[in-house]
């Protein structure tokens, strides 16, 4: 019998020569999620392969490390790795990601995690970023990563919502607004407004590990800190770049929003897609005003599906086998 670690080495090599080779490829389907705990059952990895995606997207909570010694979080790393349905993932579909606070490795945590450049390292390596990636030769876990040519572009904006955060306070199990904080630092800021001012792309996801659009939950949120939310919010409208849509995870529940103002006369929209492991254990509802999809708890992924033809991307979350719970399709304009 052959060596089982050399065919666990053999099969992350090919994964990796496999993956690199759609890198600049079109998309025609986008599968996205997280909340993803490596040491239970993942039976979402089957339907997510089915759906062939051209590119699997983490969105935080990769894995449940929640340790600050780091042969810990590596070893959580590893089990994932060996989990046979993702390794088949891996096989076939590039992947990109960034965290939020399990897999950062502190519950909640912000920029005074003393660990935070190691696990940063750790959660790359998991990504398979070349070591001669931007994003390792600068502070934090973001980056950005464009698909496809001309008017069939995509451009993907992970944001890194922990390296740079301030302090948040909790009482009484609700976080507190802070009114002067920061989430994503000034360099992050800096880079994100020539992402967005530059970009030649005709979608632009934006993914951040925690909701953009809530204010009435009492969890983690953009909302916690208003002036980045309004920031953020301001930017994305005046970069003038076309067909902006917000992605983000952490929730355990998945829904979709939309926020109409006079920023975005058409609307801006938001998917939540929050649960690949675990959800909400009981019945509860949760008051959003931006919602305009059921609230959903149960077992999730997300998938976006370019229609180029139609000129639209489909928005779904589904479920296990395949089971679509909420859908909505949104026309693609073209800046002039």
């Amino acid at each position: 019998m052959k060596n089982p670690r050399i065919l666990v080495l053999g099969l992350l090599f090919l994964t990796q020569v496999t993956t690199s080779l759609g890198q600049n490829g079109k998309l025609d389907r986008m599968a996205f999620g997280s909340c993803n705990r490596q040491d239970a059952p993942q039976p979402l990895w089957k339907p997510i392969i089915a759906e062939k995606p051209d590119l699997w997207v983490w969105m935080g909570d990769n894995i449940y490390g929640d340790s600050p010694v780091m042969d810990t979080l590596r070893a959580k790393y590893i089990r994932q790795n060996s989990n046979l349905d993702y390794q088949l993932l891996k096989a076939r579909t590039p992947i990109i990601g960034v965290w939020d606070d399990h897999d950062y490795g502190i519950n909640d945590g912000g920029k005074n995690y003393a660990q935070k450049k190691t696990s940063r390292d750790l959660m790359f390596d998991f990504l398979n970023v070349p070591l001669g990636a931007p994003e390792r030769k600068r502070e934090g876990g973001y980056s950005s990563h464009t698909y496809g040519e001309g008017n069939q572009q995509v451009k993907v904006i992970l944001l890194d919502g922990r390296y740079f955060r301030d302090t948040l306070a909790r009482v009484d199990r609700v976080y507190q607004i802070n009114s002067t904080g920061q989430i994503l630092g000034d360099a992050q800021w800096q880079w994100l407004e020539n992402e967005l001012k530059t970009s030649t792309a005709r979608v632009n996801f934006i993914v951040s590990g925690i909701q953009f659009l809530p204010t009435e939950h009492a969890y983690e949120k953009w909302a916690n800190f208003p002036k980045e939310r309004e920031k953020l919010l301001n930017l994305i409208a005046s970069s003038g770049v076309q067909n902006p849509i917000l992605l983000s995870g952490d929730r355990h529940i998945a829904e979709i929003m939309k926020l109409v103002d006079s920023r975005f006369p058409e609307g801006i929209y938001e998917v939540t897609a929050s649960g690949l492991t675990h959800t909400w254990s009981g019945i509860a509802e949760e008051k959003n005003s931006f919602r305009i999809s059921e609230l959903i708890a149960k077992l999730n992924y997300g998938l976006a599906s370019f229609d180029w033809n139609l000129n639209q991307v489909t928005l779904e979350i589904k479920g296990k086998e395949g089971v679509a719970f909420a859908t909505q399709v949104i026309p693609l304009t073209t800046n002039q």
